[in-house]
């Protein structure tokens, strides 16, 4: 099917076709608009499930609780879904939903400007076109701008370096010297996967994760075949997976009792799966669980045991030509460096410049930290909507369900403002900074605040958590369930 080409002034533009872009597009799409358009960079869907491929490369949330509740899959094959499998899916959601007439692929948006006479967006692409709209939303993901440490030294390896977002798999790891750097939720999924095949691999370390148990299992084909009989108990299950999840919201925001549970787990399974004196000591975190993100792997530790691996927890003073020296002195030849490091999530919310009223860039609003009214709505820019914007991250929950919360708000904010015939609409600013206020008192007292650790949660220039939702994933949900017209200023006018 031919994509579609806009002309004149459209609905809405979605920046990203990941889950968040066509979660949003989907819903515009129910509520009437039919003038949208989804923009992606690259040349086909997945976001975050498109670029990460690297082996082992799957989700830590349930595959039934990892889904689209409007585009619901019986047959999931495991547990926890695999990459390839998730990208599948998303592909299918396109299908069934009829959007991939409104994505126009391999659009790259260099920048968006709000237009405060004609109230409009103007979405400037790559090659010098651009695009007119009423309402922008960005879904471009928090977790698309690989981070890659700045080694000194690097510019003289000569060996092979990718970051795992950016997996080579024409370099062939096996009988290679390797070095993985970072510990990370990449890092435990491909560890496992890379170390029988590699000569030596070394594993340097910063701080270990805290990493509870994973029950992962293929889905028996009579449970699969019962779910596609009887919906009802594919819907169920969903349920009972979001309320074994959605329990442990309060330990990790207001009560952290609540964690000693799974504080125990972990440890349980340090000791059940480490028996070296030395290894154990190196991956036994010292800051509370949950400070950082939660992890779940049934193999990682074991593959740290195997004896052609070593973990390094000295900092690395520099790369050499043949490999990592540490900062003290002990130097490893290297074929290969692979960078387990993660996102840089900060810089990922401003990927697309977006300039708002008075031509104040979102970069420059956010100067003093980054702030949002229901993680999704920002004073100062209008008709412009944030998917996974600040403090809408979830360390508990499935993303997915804040995904679900966020575009059913952004289509019922458009759909207010055709039927009011307003021509645009922007938070007012008591109200996002009462919000935010709040946020802050309930974060002052979460643990990824008072545990002891370090984590992308953190915004590494002012400290201040941006990235979480302090509260259950239900508390979300009923806060968007009601868009309120008294918490915006409306804009009246011809056109």
């Amino acid at each position: 099917m031919a994509s579609y080409e806009p002309s004149g002034i459209l609905d809405a533009v979605v920046v990203g076709a990941g889950f968040s872009g066509l979660a949003v597009a989907v819903r515009l799409s129910k509520a009437g608009f039919e003038r949208i358009l989804v923009l992606e960079k690259a040349a086909s869907i997945g976001g975050t499930w498109r670029e990460n491929t690297y082996p082992g490369c799957a989700c830590d949330i349930p595959s039934h609780l990892y889904s689209l509740s409007f585009a619901p899959k019986h047959d999931w094959s495991r547990l926890y879904a695999s990459q390839p499998e998730i990208r599948a899916y998303l592909e299918d959601v396109v299908t069934r939903c009829g959007l991939r007439s409104k994505i126009r692929f391999n659009a790259h948006v260099t920048g968006a400007r709000w237009d405060e006479t004609a109230t409009l967006w103007t979405v400037a692409l790559e090659g010098g076109a651009s695009i007119l709209a009423r309402g922008l939303i960005s879904a471009v993901g928090p977790l698309s701008i690989p981070q890659v440490p700045a080694l000194a030294g690097m510019a003289t390896f000569r060996g092979k370096t990718f970051h795992s977002a950016g997996w080579d798999h024409d370099y062939d790891l096996a009988g290679k010297r390797v070095a993985v750097i970072g510990t990370g939720a990449s890092a435990i999924q491909f560890i496992p996967a890379i170390a029988p095949i590699v000569e030596r691999l070394d594993v340097y370390q910063r701080t270990p994760p805290w990493i509870l148990p994973k029950a992962d299992k293929p889905i028996a084909p009579k449970t699969i075949e019962r779910f596609r009989r009887f919906p009802l108990l594919r819907m169920y299950e969903r349920y009972r997976l979001f309320w074994i999840h959605e329990a442990r919201a309060d330990g990790f925001t207001t009560n952290p009792e609540l964690m000693e549970k799974s504080k125990a787990l972990a440890l349980r399974l340090i000791d059940r799966q480490v028996r070296d004196a030395d290894l154990k000591r190196k991956v036994l975190p010292n800051y509370a669980l949950g400070c950082k993100r939660l992890l779940i792997s049934g193999d990682y530790y074991p593959a740290l045991s195997r004896p052609n691996v070593e973990v390094v927890t000295e900092p690395v003073r520099t790369v050499y030509g043949d490999g990592i020296e540490t900062a003290t002195g002990e130097r490893r030849d290297v074929d290969a460096i692979v960078f387990g490091t993660g996102f840089d999530v900060q810089g990922g919310m401003l990927s697309v410049p977006i300039f708002g009223r008075g031509g104040r860039s979102l970069a420059e609003a956010w100067a003093a930290g980054k702030e949002a009214y229901l993680g999704t709505t920002i004073n100062g820019f209008p008709n412009f909507f944030m998917m996974i914007g600040p403090n809408s991250g979830l360390a508990h929950n499935s993303q997915i369900f804040m995904i679900e919360a966020q575009a059913r708000y952004v289509a019922a904010a458009l759909r207010k403002l055709r039927t009011r015939r307003r021509r645009a609409l922007d938070v007012r600013g008591d109200i996002q900074a009462g919000f935010n206020g709040w946020l802050a008192a309930r974060l002052d007292a979460a643990v990824w605040n008072r545990g002891g650790c370090k984590s992308w949660y953190l915004d590494p220039i002012t400290g201040r958590n941006s990235s979480l939702w302090p509260a259950s994933a239900l508390a979300f949900w009923r806060r968007l369930r009601r868009f309120r017209t008294s918490d915006y200023v409306w804009t009246t006018g011809a056109g």
